[in-house]
C-alpha cells in the first residue's frame, strides 16, 4: 500500500515537473542507470561480488537563495544479494533480491559541480532467488522468513561530467535486518552455533542525466 502511494505520487510530480516551463522551474526531473555491487552482512560471505542493475527516474525540488539545497525523490529498480564463487558447484551460493525502491534525499551542491546527500530508502521486494548447494542446508538455518520490506540509510555524491550529465557514486545500508540465521559452524565438532542478522551492503555506480537544469554559464572572456 505504502509503494502504490509513493509510485502515485511520484508519477504525478515527475508529470508536473514537464507539463509547463513554469513549473519546470520548481522540479528538476532526472533519470539514472548504473549498477549495484552488493553483499549481504551475516551470510558469512565476504565481498561485494553480487552485481545488479539500478535504475530508474527521478524527482529534485531545489530550495535556498541560491537554490544550492534540494530534496530528491527517486523510484528504483535495484538489484541487490550475495554470491560466492567457491571452487566447486557444491560452494556455490547466490542470492538474487530484486527491489522496487523509493529513495528520499536532501543535496547540497556547490557551483553547480559537486553535490552530496543523505537520506533513507524504502523498498518493497519484488522477486527473489537463492540458489545453493544441500552442503548449506546443514550449515544455514533460517530462524525468520525474509522480509519483504526494506529501510535504509543513504549517503550520496555525484560529480558534474558534462552538460547535465552526472556521475553517482551512493552507499546504502540496512537500518534493520532482513532476516535471521542460525549458523553451524562445519570446521568444529560438535559443531558450533551462532546467531547471525543479515543486512544488505550496498554500492551503486551510475550516471545521471537531468532533462531540464540549467547549463552552467560560461565565463566571459576579458579583454
Amino acid at each position: 500500500m505504502l509503494m502504490r502511494a509513493a509510485t502515485f505520487y511520484f508519477l504525478l510530480i515527475f508529470t508536473v515537473s514537464f507539463s509547463s516551463p513554469v513549473k519546470a522551474q520548481r522540479f528538476l526531473g532526472a533519470v539514472s542507470l548504473g549498477m549495484n555491487l552488493t553483499q549481504v552482512d551475516g551470510d558469512e560471505f565476504f565481498g561485494f561480488n553480487k552485481v545488479g542493475l539500478n535504475v530508474g527516474p527521478m524527482v529534485a525540488v531545489p530550495f535556498g537563495k541560491k537554490n544550492n539545497w534540494s530534496v530528491s525523490m527517486e523510484l528504483l529498480y535495484s538489484q541487490k544479494g550475495s554470491y560466492h564463487g567457491g571452487a566447486t558447484d557444491s560452494t556455490r551460493f547466490r542470492l538474487n533480491l530484486d527491489y522496487a525502491e523509493v529513495p528520499v534525499l536532501i543535496h547540497f551542491t556547490d557551483k553547480k559541480l559537486i553535490s552530496g546527500g543523505v537520506g533513507f530508502s524504502y523498498g518493497q521486494l519484488v522477486n527473489y532467488k537463492e540458489t545453493k548447494n544441500n552442503f548449506y542446508d546443514s550449515i544455514f538455518i533460517y530462524q525468520t522468513s525474509l522480509s519483504n520490506n526494506e529501510i535504509a540509510v543513504i549517503a550520496d555524491l555525484q560529480i558534474r561530467l558534462w552538460s547535465k550529465l552526472w556521475a553517482n557514486l551512493r552507499y546504502q545500508y540496512s537500518m534493520r535486518s532482513n532476516r535471521t540465521v542460525l549458523v553451524k559452524d562445519p570446521g568444529t565438532y560438535p559443531r558450533i552455533e551462532y546467531t547471525r542478522y543479515q543486512y544488505n551492503n550496498v554500492i551503486t555506480v551510475r550516471l545521471t542525466w537531468v532533462f531540464n537544469q540549467e547549463k552552467i554559464s560560461k565565463p566571459a572572456k576579458k579583454d
